[in-house]
Protein backbone atom coordinates (compact mmCIF):
# COMPACT_ATOMS: atom_id res chain seq x y z
CA UNK A 1 0.00 0.00 0.00
CA UNK A 2 1.26 3.04 -0.90
CA UNK A 3 1.84 6.00 1.69
CA UNK A 4 -0.64 7.91 -0.03
CA UNK A 5 -3.31 5.42 0.13
CA UNK A 6 -2.25 4.54 3.89
CA UNK A 7 -3.55 7.70 5.15
CA UNK A 8 -2.06 10.08 7.84
CA UNK A 9 0.26 9.14 10.33
CA UNK A 10 -1.63 7.94 14.21
CA UNK A 11 -0.57 11.16 16.39
CA UNK A 12 1.47 10.14 19.08
CA UNK A 13 0.85 9.73 22.47
CA UNK A 14 3.65 11.43 24.58
CA UNK A 15 3.38 11.01 28.37
CA UNK A 16 4.89 14.06 30.15
CA UNK A 17 6.46 13.28 33.36
CA UNK A 18 7.35 16.08 36.19
CA UNK A 19 8.00 15.51 39.76
CA UNK A 20 6.63 18.83 40.75
CA UNK A 21 4.06 21.96 39.88
CA UNK A 22 6.10 24.74 41.65
CA UNK A 23 6.81 27.60 39.68
CA UNK A 24 10.46 26.79 38.44
CA UNK A 25 11.90 27.10 34.44
CA UNK A 26 11.09 23.47 33.56
CA UNK A 27 7.74 23.58 34.86
CA UNK A 28 6.59 27.05 33.13
CA UNK A 29 8.97 25.51 30.00
CA UNK A 30 6.70 22.88 29.48
CA UNK A 31 3.04 24.23 30.40
CA UNK A 32 3.68 27.22 27.46
CA UNK A 33 4.43 24.39 25.50
CA UNK A 34 1.36 22.18 26.13
CA UNK A 35 -0.60 25.44 25.92
CA UNK A 36 0.54 25.82 22.47
CA UNK A 37 -1.41 23.17 20.90
CA UNK A 38 1.10 20.95 20.42
CA UNK A 39 0.54 18.22 17.14
CA UNK A 40 0.79 14.97 19.63
CA UNK A 41 -1.55 13.97 22.02
CA UNK A 42 0.04 14.80 25.56
CA UNK A 43 -0.76 13.48 28.98
CA UNK A 44 0.73 14.80 32.06
CA UNK A 45 1.30 12.42 35.13
CA UNK A 46 2.50 14.10 38.56
CA UNK A 47 2.96 12.35 42.00
CA UNK A 48 -0.21 12.91 44.06
CA UNK A 49 0.45 16.05 45.66
CA UNK A 50 1.32 18.41 43.29
CA UNK A 51 -1.84 18.92 41.40
CA UNK A 52 -2.24 22.68 40.40
CA UNK A 53 0.45 24.91 40.79
CA UNK A 54 2.04 26.21 37.59
CA UNK A 55 -0.21 23.04 36.03
CA UNK A 56 -3.85 24.74 37.30
CA UNK A 57 -4.22 26.73 33.36
CA UNK A 58 -3.75 23.20 32.27
CA UNK A 59 -6.93 21.44 33.77
CA UNK A 60 -9.47 20.54 30.97
CA UNK A 61 -7.68 21.57 28.31
CA UNK A 62 -5.37 18.27 28.48
CA UNK A 63 -5.55 15.12 31.04
CA UNK A 64 -3.68 16.06 33.76
CA UNK A 65 -3.01 12.42 36.12
CA UNK A 66 -1.52 11.71 39.71
CA UNK A 67 0.30 8.56 41.00
CA UNK A 68 2.88 7.29 43.32
CA UNK A 69 4.35 9.46 46.35
CA UNK A 70 5.74 12.87 47.20
CA UNK A 71 8.91 13.81 45.80
CA UNK A 72 10.52 15.87 48.35
CA UNK A 73 12.53 18.63 47.78
CA UNK A 74 16.79 19.22 48.58
CA UNK A 75 17.74 15.46 48.17
CA UNK A 76 21.11 15.62 46.83
CA UNK A 77 22.07 18.11 49.40
CA UNK A 78 20.49 15.53 52.63
CA UNK A 79 22.24 13.33 54.68
CA UNK A 80 22.23 9.52 54.72
CA UNK A 81 18.83 9.31 56.10
CA UNK A 82 17.45 11.58 53.29
CA UNK A 83 19.09 9.99 50.72
CA UNK A 84 17.78 6.93 51.64
CA UNK A 85 14.47 8.00 51.78
CA UNK A 86 14.45 9.27 48.95
CA UNK A 87 15.79 6.56 46.76
CA UNK A 88 12.50 5.24 47.97
CA UNK A 89 10.46 7.50 47.16
CA UNK A 90 12.21 7.49 43.41
CA UNK A 91 11.65 3.43 43.46
CA UNK A 92 8.14 3.96 44.74
CA UNK A 93 7.64 6.32 42.04
CA UNK A 94 8.75 4.18 39.07
CA UNK A 95 6.80 1.08 39.88
CA UNK A 96 3.30 3.63 40.08
CA UNK A 97 4.62 5.09 36.76
CA UNK A 98 5.11 1.94 35.28
CA UNK A 99 2.02 0.64 36.06
CA UNK A 100 -0.14 3.24 35.57
CA UNK A 101 -2.51 2.96 32.47
CA UNK A 102 -0.73 6.19 30.89
CA UNK A 103 2.61 4.55 30.51
CA UNK A 104 1.44 1.23 29.31
CA UNK A 105 -0.35 3.16 26.31
CA UNK A 106 2.51 6.27 25.72
CA UNK A 107 4.20 6.15 22.47
CA UNK A 108 7.05 7.94 24.06
CA UNK A 109 8.03 8.84 27.54
CA UNK A 110 9.22 12.15 28.15
CA UNK A 111 10.88 12.99 31.58
CA UNK A 112 10.79 17.24 32.13
CA UNK A 113 12.80 17.06 34.81
CA UNK A 114 16.23 15.39 36.59
CA UNK A 115 14.05 14.22 39.45
CA UNK A 116 11.49 13.03 36.70
CA UNK A 117 13.98 11.77 34.75
CA UNK A 118 15.19 9.56 37.19
CA UNK A 119 11.49 7.45 38.34
CA UNK A 120 11.27 7.69 34.64
CA UNK A 121 14.36 5.99 33.77
CA UNK A 122 13.63 3.08 36.63
CA UNK A 123 10.14 2.39 34.98
CA UNK A 124 11.19 2.43 31.81
CA UNK A 125 14.06 -0.29 32.25
CA UNK A 126 12.72 -3.31 30.69
CA UNK A 127 10.15 -1.27 28.34
CA UNK A 128 10.60 -0.98 24.69
CA UNK A 129 8.55 2.67 24.67
CA UNK A 130 10.66 5.72 24.19
CA UNK A 131 12.48 7.16 26.44
CA UNK A 132 13.28 11.20 25.81
CA UNK A 133 14.82 13.12 28.59
CA UNK A 134 14.65 17.07 28.63
CA UNK A 135 18.13 18.09 29.97
CA UNK A 136 17.78 21.91 31.41
CA UNK A 137 20.84 21.87 33.61
CA UNK A 138 24.28 20.60 33.05
CA UNK A 139 25.14 17.41 34.06
CA UNK A 140 27.53 18.00 37.06
CA UNK A 141 27.29 18.03 40.76
CA UNK A 142 27.35 21.62 41.20
CA UNK A 143 23.51 21.61 38.75
CA UNK A 144 22.14 18.30 40.10
CA UNK A 145 24.21 17.60 43.41
CA UNK A 146 26.10 14.39 43.90
CA UNK A 147 23.46 12.50 44.14
CA UNK A 148 21.70 13.64 41.38
CA UNK A 149 24.69 13.75 39.22
CA UNK A 150 25.57 9.98 40.07
CA UNK A 151 21.79 8.85 38.82
CA UNK A 152 21.58 10.96 35.46
CA UNK A 153 25.43 9.54 34.28
CA UNK A 154 24.82 6.02 35.59
CA UNK A 155 21.18 5.34 35.32
CA UNK A 156 19.14 7.89 33.03
CA UNK A 157 21.47 8.53 30.08
CA UNK A 158 22.48 5.51 29.57
CA UNK A 159 19.09 4.13 28.74
CA UNK A 160 17.62 7.33 27.33
CA UNK A 161 16.44 7.15 23.63
CA UNK A 162 16.50 10.34 23.30
CA UNK A 163 17.57 13.71 24.85
CA UNK A 164 16.37 17.90 24.15
CA UNK A 165 18.85 19.70 25.77
CA UNK A 166 18.07 23.39 26.25
CA UNK A 167 21.54 24.68 24.54
CA UNK A 168 24.67 23.17 23.36
CA UNK A 169 26.54 23.34 26.57
CA UNK A 170 24.10 21.20 28.46
CA UNK A 171 23.98 18.88 25.74
CA UNK A 172 28.24 18.56 25.79
CA UNK A 173 27.66 17.81 29.20
CA UNK A 174 25.57 14.82 28.46
CA UNK A 175 27.13 13.20 25.63
CA UNK A 176 29.76 11.53 27.03
CA UNK A 177 26.67 9.25 28.62
CA UNK A 178 24.80 8.65 25.72
CA UNK A 179 24.30 5.35 23.48
CA UNK A 180 25.70 5.87 20.07
CA UNK A 181 22.02 5.07 18.85
CA UNK A 182 20.95 7.87 21.47
CA UNK A 183 18.96 10.82 19.36
CA UNK A 184 19.91 14.41 20.12
CA UNK A 185 18.35 17.95 19.78
CA UNK A 186 18.98 21.39 20.75
CA UNK A 187 15.61 22.71 21.06
CA UNK A 188 15.21 26.24 23.24
CA UNK A 189 12.78 25.76 25.93
CA UNK A 190 9.33 27.53 25.72
CA UNK A 191 9.94 30.96 27.40
CA UNK A 192 6.74 32.58 26.32
CA UNK A 193 9.15 34.68 23.59
CA UNK A 194 6.97 37.81 21.61
CA UNK A 195 9.07 39.47 19.48
CA UNK A 196 7.95 43.47 20.37
CA UNK A 197 8.58 46.34 18.97
CA UNK A 198 9.95 48.86 22.01
CA UNK A 199 7.70 51.41 22.02
CA UNK A 200 9.47 55.14 22.28
CA UNK A 201 11.57 55.33 25.95
CA UNK A 202 9.11 56.93 28.69
CA UNK A 203 11.06 59.79 30.14
CA UNK A 204 12.29 59.34 33.40
CA UNK A 205 15.40 57.05 35.25
CA UNK A 206 17.59 54.20 34.13
CA UNK A 207 15.46 51.09 35.02
CA UNK A 208 17.62 48.04 35.35
CA UNK A 209 16.07 44.34 36.34
CA UNK A 210 16.74 40.95 36.49
CA UNK A 211 13.62 38.58 35.77
CA UNK A 212 14.57 35.37 37.87
CA UNK A 213 13.34 33.29 40.96
CA UNK A 214 15.14 34.70 43.85
CA UNK A 215 17.74 31.99 44.69
CA UNK A 216 21.37 32.68 45.89
CA UNK A 217 22.82 31.21 42.90
CA UNK A 218 21.00 33.69 40.64
CA UNK A 219 23.28 36.29 41.44
CA UNK A 220 20.92 39.28 42.43
CA UNK A 221 23.49 39.99 45.23
CA UNK A 222 25.84 40.44 42.91
CA UNK A 223 23.48 42.71 40.80
CA UNK A 224 22.50 44.48 43.68
CA UNK A 225 26.45 45.71 44.92
CA UNK A 226 26.91 46.33 41.26
CA UNK A 227 23.63 48.68 41.10
CA UNK A 228 24.86 50.81 44.29
CA UNK A 229 28.58 50.71 43.19
CA UNK A 230 27.40 52.36 39.37
CA UNK A 231 24.25 54.11 40.49
CA UNK A 232 24.61 54.81 44.20
CA UNK A 233 24.57 58.75 43.83
CA UNK A 234 21.89 58.66 40.76
CA UNK A 235 18.15 58.38 40.33
CA UNK A 236 18.04 55.14 38.34
CA UNK A 237 16.27 51.63 39.90
CA UNK A 238 16.66 47.96 40.01
CA UNK A 239 13.46 45.55 39.90
CA UNK A 240 14.31 42.09 40.88
CA UNK A 241 11.57 40.38 39.81
CA UNK A 242 11.06 36.52 40.71
CA UNK A 243 9.61 34.59 43.38
CA UNK A 244 11.11 32.69 46.12
CA UNK A 245 10.47 29.20 45.99
CA UNK A 246 12.23 26.11 47.31
CA UNK A 247 12.31 27.88 51.06
CA UNK A 248 14.37 31.34 49.44
CA UNK A 249 12.03 33.63 51.47
CA UNK A 250 15.11 34.13 53.99
CA UNK A 251 17.64 35.18 50.74
CA UNK A 252 14.64 38.12 49.60
CA UNK A 253 15.17 39.16 53.40
CA UNK A 254 18.76 39.34 53.34
CA UNK A 255 18.35 41.47 49.59
CA UNK A 256 16.24 44.02 51.34
CA UNK A 257 18.31 44.62 54.10
CA UNK A 258 21.62 44.57 51.78
CA UNK A 259 19.34 47.17 49.89
CA UNK A 260 19.03 49.33 52.66
CA UNK A 261 22.99 49.00 54.10
CA UNK A 262 23.78 49.93 50.75
CA UNK A 263 21.64 53.18 50.89
CA UNK A 264 19.17 52.59 47.56
CA UNK A 265 16.40 50.69 49.25
CA UNK A 266 14.14 53.45 48.02
CA UNK A 267 15.10 52.83 44.54
CA UNK A 268 15.33 48.74 44.43
CA UNK A 269 12.36 46.59 44.21
CA UNK A 270 11.63 42.95 44.62
CA UNK A 271 7.96 42.22 43.34
CA UNK A 272 7.44 38.64 43.70
CA UNK A 273 6.49 36.55 40.75
CA UNK A 274 5.31 38.22 37.54
CA UNK A 275 2.75 36.92 35.58
CA UNK A 276 2.81 39.79 32.76
CA UNK A 277 6.74 39.03 31.64
CA UNK A 278 5.96 41.20 28.71
CA UNK A 279 4.53 44.33 30.14
CA UNK A 280 7.33 43.91 32.90
CA UNK A 281 9.98 43.93 30.32
CA UNK A 282 8.75 46.28 28.77
CA UNK A 283 9.25 48.65 31.35
CA UNK A 284 13.24 48.22 31.72
CA UNK A 285 15.79 49.91 29.90
CA UNK A 286 18.60 47.13 30.86
CA UNK A 287 17.91 43.54 31.60
CA UNK A 288 20.57 41.00 33.40
CA UNK A 289 21.94 38.00 33.94
CA UNK A 290 24.56 37.03 36.08
CA UNK A 291 24.25 33.50 38.03
CA UNK A 292 26.74 32.37 39.96
CA UNK A 293 27.64 29.62 37.97
CA UNK A 294 27.53 28.52 34.63
CA UNK A 295 23.52 29.11 33.28
CA UNK A 296 22.55 25.73 30.55
CA UNK A 297 20.38 28.74 28.64
CA UNK A 298 18.67 31.58 30.92
CA UNK A 299 15.20 31.64 29.31
CA UNK A 300 15.28 35.07 30.92
CA UNK A 301 17.54 36.01 28.03
CA UNK A 302 15.81 35.20 25.87
CA UNK A 303 13.20 36.71 26.75
CA UNK A 304 15.34 40.17 27.29
CA UNK A 305 16.30 39.75 23.66
CA UNK A 306 12.92 39.33 22.48
CA UNK A 307 11.38 41.97 24.27
CA UNK A 308 14.53 44.66 22.95
CA UNK A 309 15.77 45.12 25.84
CA UNK A 310 19.48 45.58 26.61
CA UNK A 311 20.71 42.06 27.70
CA UNK A 312 23.46 41.63 29.98
CA UNK A 313 25.11 38.57 30.46
CA UNK A 314 27.42 36.54 32.29
CA UNK A 315 30.13 35.37 29.63
CA UNK A 316 29.83 31.43 30.52
CA UNK A 317 27.30 28.82 29.32
CA UNK A 318 24.25 28.67 27.05
CA UNK A 319 23.84 32.56 27.66
CA UNK A 320 27.05 33.48 25.34
CA UNK A 321 25.30 30.88 22.31
CA UNK A 322 22.45 33.96 22.29
CA UNK A 323 24.47 37.11 22.99
CA UNK A 324 27.47 38.53 20.77
CA UNK A 325 28.94 41.20 22.95
CA UNK A 326 28.35 44.83 21.47
CA UNK A 327 26.11 43.53 18.71
CA UNK A 328 22.88 42.17 20.75
CA UNK A 329 23.94 42.98 24.16
CA UNK A 330 26.98 42.88 26.72
CA UNK A 331 28.88 40.34 27.68
CA UNK A 332 30.74 40.50 31.10
CA UNK A 333 33.35 38.33 33.15
CA UNK A 334 31.09 36.13 35.65
CA UNK A 335 30.90 36.92 39.57
CA UNK A 336 32.24 39.90 39.44
CA UNK A 337 30.42 42.81 40.60
CA UNK A 338 32.96 45.29 39.47
CA UNK A 339 33.06 44.03 35.95
CA UNK A 340 29.09 44.25 36.13
CA UNK A 341 28.94 47.88 37.49
CA UNK A 342 31.20 48.89 34.71
CA UNK A 343 29.24 47.68 32.42
CA UNK A 344 26.40 48.97 33.27
CA UNK A 345 27.90 52.05 33.56
CA UNK A 346 28.68 51.59 30.14
CA UNK A 347 25.17 51.26 28.68
CA UNK A 348 23.87 54.48 30.78
CA UNK A 349 26.44 56.31 29.67
CA UNK A 350 25.93 55.44 26.15
CA UNK A 351 22.40 56.31 24.60
CA UNK A 352 23.27 55.27 21.33
CA UNK A 353 24.91 52.44 22.43
CA UNK A 354 22.00 51.62 23.90
CA UNK A 355 19.56 52.46 21.47
CA UNK A 356 21.49 50.05 19.02
CA UNK A 357 21.53 46.55 21.30
CA UNK A 358 17.98 47.16 21.53
CA UNK A 359 17.31 47.34 18.18
CA UNK A 360 19.30 44.82 17.64
CA UNK A 361 18.06 42.17 20.20
CA UNK A 362 14.78 41.12 18.71
CA UNK A 363 16.47 40.06 15.56
CA UNK A 364 18.68 37.46 17.09
CA UNK A 365 18.46 34.60 15.12
CA UNK A 366 17.16 31.40 16.56
CA UNK A 367 14.53 32.90 18.58
CA UNK A 368 11.24 30.86 18.64
CA UNK A 369 7.85 31.47 20.37
CA UNK A 370 6.18 28.61 21.91
CA UNK A 371 4.60 27.14 19.11
CA UNK A 372 7.73 26.87 16.89
CA UNK A 373 9.24 25.23 19.88
CA UNK A 374 6.58 22.93 20.20
CA UNK A 375 6.54 21.85 16.49
CA UNK A 376 10.58 21.10 17.00
CA UNK A 377 9.52 18.91 20.24
CA UNK A 378 6.95 16.76 17.72
CA UNK A 379 9.40 16.82 15.01
CA UNK A 380 11.87 14.92 17.52
CA UNK A 381 9.10 12.62 18.70
CA UNK A 382 8.66 11.93 16.05
CA UNK A 383 11.84 10.56 15.14
CA UNK A 384 12.45 9.09 18.43
CA UNK A 385 9.17 7.08 17.94
CA UNK A 386 9.99 5.84 14.21
CA UNK A 387 13.90 4.96 15.22
CA UNK A 388 12.18 3.01 18.13
CA UNK A 389 10.13 0.86 15.70
CA UNK A 390 12.82 0.01 13.09
CA UNK A 391 14.81 -1.60 15.92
Amino acid sequence: MSAAAAGPAPTLRVLHLDHTSVTGGAEFALARMLRAQPAWRPLLLLPPDQRGGVYAPLEGRIPIRTSGVAQPAGVSAAGVLGVAAAAAGLVAQAVATRLHPAFRTADVIDANTARAAAYGALAAVTSRTPFVVHLRDTVDAHSLGRVGSEMMTRVVLPRADGVIANSQATLATAAPFLRDSAHTAVIPSAAGLRRAVRAERAPGPLRIGMLARIDPWKGQDLLLDAFADAFGDTDATLELAGGAPFGHEGFAADLRRRARDLGVDGRVFLPGHVDDVAGTLARWDVAVQYSRRPEPLGQNVLQYLASGCVAVVADEGGPTEWVTDGENGLRVPPRDAGALAAALRRVADDPPLRDRLAAAAPRTAGLLDDAEVAAAHARFYADVHAAAGRA
